[in-house]
């Protein structure tokens, strides 16, 4: 991925300006769409429905800071205050049961991201 990091900016311009500027732009998009799997499949199987408040922590700090992209720091305190909030909830809400906190992460997350989904959706007009 890092080895790529410097050809990103080409593409976000699009594709015949980086094509201009001598990039190959859809072989650069398929190694960074391919890297991008890698890591998110390589982290989610390693802390399982934890994982979503990494794709959930994110949107919310962009949210609250009106930022257009996510704040790093803002991003790793929300995370680590909704994963303690999880944890939390499931300890005591179902008392003498011990729920995972992934579950806990998972049933909040989950509905979350699809109304992130819904929300950033362009409908033609």
């Amino acid at each position: 991925l890092v080895p790529l990091s410097a050809r990103i900016p080409a593409v976000q311009l699009g594709f015949p300006v980086a094509s201009a500027l001598g990039h190959r732009a859809g072989r650069v998009v398929v190694a960074l769409l391919l890297c991008a799997v890698v890591l998110a499949s390589v982290a989610a199987s390693a802390v399982g429905p934890v994982g979503f408040v990494a794709l959930v922590a994110p949107h919310l700090a962009r949210l609250s800071c009106a930022a257009p992209r996510p704040p790093l720091a803002a991003s790793a305190a929300l995370g680590a205050g909704l994963l303690l909030a999880a944890d939390l909830v499931a300890r005591t809400a179902f008392a003498p049961i011990t729920v995972p906190a992934g579950a806990v992460t998972a049933v909040v997350g989950a509905p979350f991201l699809v109304w992130l989904l819904v929300r950033s959706r362009r409908f033609p007009s």
